[in-house]
């Protein structure tokens, strides 16, 4: 079982690259193929995610050529071949690992096929709820079974079937329903609408653009007609703004820093972590230097001292998958920072709730937990701890940040589960722990089959 030993800075100056958007790199997956043509995809993420969805849609039928790897982990540089829409049927269930966009996303592509296919992942993913996408997938005339232990929970057995359109108002904001629903809906006839709670992430309909897929948009609702077929294109996926995350919090934190994070994607429905931080004090910039489809850019951030605040309800959507990391600027700030309406946290990967709380107070944090979030008093010194991240990614890279402002040495156990979603983050944490500032020093090596 691998592990971070941390121990604290005491300066960060740097500019690199994060590895490429993980919610980008599975849509461009899953369109490129299904479109009608050779799509050549940059920047993929090679992550176990990321990698398990095209995978999954290789056993599908839609092959891949690997062009440029990240050395042990996987391809940043490929060339999908589409099956304009006419995918095949698996040869054995299809392994998700620990991803539930993956896997709802799948779903919905699978919802409406004239085959059967299951879906399995790890116990992690087995655990979390999937019937908040069988229920509509079911009012649209899909058949599927959920095969595990918990009820409503993994393995999906997805029968064959024919989708009927619907309008579906979704109970709970959620990018991935909305996604699993719009995908579906491509292989029913006649136009499918999603009405939202909230604004939520919109990269399904920035990509289905990027590949001539129409939806239509009025208020917070998105249609899209069935019997389209993605038009083959190229598309670079950004750096992912939750993975660049960990490093602003760090750099926010610490007075006199400066760090320059590259080619960072930008859309509006994820950047409230910036909002939030220059929110609590943090100096920082960004320049769109790329608008096409998605917004590219860079961001600056020059530390300071930070104050506490509070995550706006309206915020918890688009910033769900930062709040571990807020949590940990929270405790490094002056003053007090409430976190509430994010009961989500307790059906990801863990309990984020209970993980981040149990956390921070054994690193010295004082913390009050709500069912639906948490109130954190700010200001109070960190000590090093022996963490568990209980195999969830986001906790054990917040948790290395926290350690970078502990006093002693914080050790973080059961860190492979990193690799889920951030590939290279042990060279970027190794980097900065030895204040290392050269661009050299934070490239991630890489393999061209070229």
């Amino acid at each position: 079982m691998s592990e971070f030993r941390v121990t604290p800075i005491s300066t960060l100056h740097a500019e690199f690259s994060v590895p490429g958007d993980k919610s980008m790199s599975h849509r461009a997956a899953i369109l490129g193929g299904l479109s009608n043509g050779i799509c050549t995809i940059r920047n993929f993420l090679p992550s176990e995610d990321c990698v398990n969805t095209l995978n999954a849609m290789s056993a599908l039928g839609a092959r891949h050529e690997v062009l440029e790897e990240l050395t042990g982990y996987g391809p940043i540089h490929l060339r999908i071949h589409g099956k304009s829409m006419k995918l095949s049927a698996p040869a054995a269930p299809i392994d998700c690992g620990n991803s539930g966009t993956g896997m709802r996303l799948l779903a919905g592509l699978l919802a409406g096929q004239p085959f059967a296919s299951e879906l399995f992942g790890d116990a992690s993913l087995s655990s979390r709820p999937m019937g908040r996408i069988t229920i509509p997938l079911g009012q649209m005339g899909a058949n599927i079974e959920t095969l595990g232990e918990k009820p409503g929970c993994a393995p999906l057995l997805i029968h064959p079937a024919k989708l009927t359109p619907i309008t579906y108002e979704m109970p709970v904001a959620s990018a991935q329903v909305k996604s699993a629903v719009l995908l579906a809906g491509m292989f029913s006839d006649g136009t499918t609408t999603i009405i939202q709670p909230a604004e939520t992430r919109d990269h399904t309909e920035r990509m289905l653009a990027s590949f001539q897929v129409k939806t239509r948009h009025e208020g917070n609702s998105i249609s899209i007609d069935g019997g389209q077929i993605p038009a083959s294109c190229d598309f670079t996926v950004p750096g992912d703004i939750s993975s660049a995350a960990f490093w602003l919090v760090a750099a926010a934190a610490l007075p006199g820093s400066r760090l320059l994070l590259k080619d960072v994607g930008l859309n509006p429905t994820r950047t409230a972590i910036l909002k939030v931080l220059s929110r609590m004090g943090a100096h920082m910039s960004e320049i769109v230097h790329h608008s096409e489809g998605e917004p590219i850019g860079n961001i600056e951030i020059q530390g300071a001292p930070l104050k506490g605040t509070t995550i706006l309800e309206s915020e918890v959507p688009n910033l769900i998958d930062e709040i571990p990391v807020i949590a940990v600027a929270a405790a490094l700030a002056q003053g007090r920072t409430i976190i509430r309406n994010a009961r989500e946290l307790r059906v990801k990967e863990t309990d984020r709730i209970t993980t981040v709380v149990d956390n921070l107070r054994a690193m010295g944090a004082v913390v009050e937990e709500f069912e639906d979030g948490m109130e954190i008093e700010g200001g109070h010194p960190l000590h090093g701890a022996v963490i568990d991240s209980f195999g969830d990614h986001r906790i054990a890279m917040a948790f290395a940040i926290a350690g970078l402002f502990a006093e002693g040495e914080t050790i973080i156990r059961n860190t492979d589960c990193v690799n889920t979603s951030y590939p290279g983050f042990a060279h970027h944490l190794d980097a900065i722990l030895h204040e290392r500032s050269q661009a050299a020093d934070f490239t991630l090596p890489t393999i061209s089959h070229a």
